[in-house]
């Protein structure tokens, strides 16, 4: 068969793409960063990029960035770090970033996903064994899919049936000689709570293994210094390696390891990703350096994202939203329907009352929900937080009253075809 038979079939969101392309998948959000962006010529109240401090507007961090960029260009430092790419720069943020997490060393990655994809292939071979949570993110799957060896999926914090999975384990590893390799998220980046660092740290008791923890949410959001979830659980010393990216609370691109000074000393000679890829550029590192510095010193930054993510997470609760079990900023908001319900609760929410938020259903989440994804940031305000609340109690009796049902509605694709 010619390999090209099979891109006739799309896949579970791609077979939607003659409809959504533009509108609910691949969505371009334009003008200033920030809680108010324009998408398709008007100007939304805007719950979804990751931007959780607001230090992508941050008047420091604009400055840093722009003169970084005019001093050293993208292009520099040219080539891998191994060959050609080091810098003073890049050492220096890396040995911030292991203070800031009480780490030995701490190593950069290019990009968040790619680096957790090289971490875990570069820590285990065929004789370990990696043991890891049913809700991962898809970067930790993909690393897991590289693996050689055995791996198990134990049910979302589900400690019981971690322990049953680290005893299977601990049967293998005897046998071949290898280790083990836990890993979890710090916080769940589509329900919100937390990994259950307490109760798997203490499985450390009973089983030889090693935790690494993805902490991309959790980084600058979580914990007193915003040193993440581990600092917030006090855990920090009992997690063997954690991984923070740029991508969320630092408004950049990029992230980082850290762990024992051997550990990030046998990630730097072996990561292949690392290895064999062009260095961050100046600009980022640069960047980040001053965007780690107002985390550390600008505890208002903190104070005012959780300002917000209190009202909003509060204000639905009172108003009898299901957001789950979160303990975090992210917000999901669970409602009951399928695809074509969330069609209409998107474009309504965006053509009537000028709201952008993720809208997630299946296959991300089982079948028969719909999950309204709400990013709040140090940016919001408390009038931006009462009137989502009152938009969505109005969509709410809106599909409950059957409103949204796709028999009632003679082509949910029809505003596609507006001139915008």
């Amino acid at each position: 068969m010619d390999i090209y038979k099979k891109f006739e079939n799309l896949g579970p969101l791609g077979k939607y793409s003659r409809e959504g392309y533009g509108y609910f998948m691949f969505p371009k959000l334009e003008g200033e960063l920030g809680p108010r962006m324009n998408f398709m010529g008007k100007e939304r109240l805007n719950w979804s990029i990751n931007n959780y401090l607001g230090l992508g507007n941050h008047p420091e961090v604009r400055e840093a960035d722009a003169k970084a960029a005019k001093e050293w260009g993208l292009a520099y430092p040219m080539g891998a770090r191994m060959m050609s790419g080091q810098t003073g720069y890049h050492e220096q943020l890396e040995r911030e970033l292991a203070d800031f997490e009480k780490k030995e060393a701490a190593y950069l990655l290019n990009y968040g996903y790619q680096g957790m994809v090289s971490i875990i292939d570069s820590l285990v071979d065929r004789k370990d064994v990696i043991v890891y949570d049913s809700e991962a993110h898809a970067c930790i799957i993909d690393g897991c899919r590289l693996h050689f060896g055995k791996r198990f999926v134990y049910p979302h914090n589900n400690m019981e049936n971690l322990e049953k999975e680290l005893s299977r384990a601990h049967k293998i590893t005897g046998q071949t000689g290898g280790g083990i390799l836990v890993i979890t998220e710090g916080v769940y980046g589509m329900s919100g709570d937390l990994g259950n660092l307490r109760d798997i740290v203490k499985l450390k008791k009973k089983f030889p293994f090693r935790l690494l923890v993805d902490d991309a949410h959790g980084f600058g959001t979580m914990g007193p210094t915003c040193a993440g979830t581990s600092e917030h659980l006090g855990v920090m010393d009992d997690v063997d390696i954690y991984f923070g990216t740029f991508a969320k609370s630092m408004a950049g691109i990029g992230g980082f390891v850290a762990s024992e000074q051997k550990v990030i000393e046998f990630l730097r000679y072996n990561m292949r990703s690392q290895i064999y890829a062009k260095s961050l550029p100046m600009p980022m590192v640069i960047g980040a350096l001053k965007r780690l510095d107002l985390i550390r010193t600008q505890p208002e930054l903190k104070d005012n994202l959780w300002k917000i993510v209190n009202a909003l997470q509060s204000g639905l609760k009172e108003n009898g939203f299901n957001i789950g079990a979160t303990e975090s900023p992210v917000t999901p908001v669970i409602l009951e329907g399928g695809a074509p319900e969330a069609t209409q609760i998107t474009y309504d929410l965006r053509e009537n009352y000028n709201i952008f938020c993720s809208i997630v259903t299946y296959p991300v989440i089982p079948k028969g929900m719909i999950l309204l994804r709400l990013i709040p940031t140090a940016a919001h305000s408390l009038e931006d937080v009462e009137y989502t609340i009152d938009a969505f109690s109005r969509i709410k009796q809106k599909l409950d009253a059957g409103e949204y049902d796709p028999q009632k509605i003679l082509n949910p694709y029809d505003f596609m075809k507006r001139d915008y």
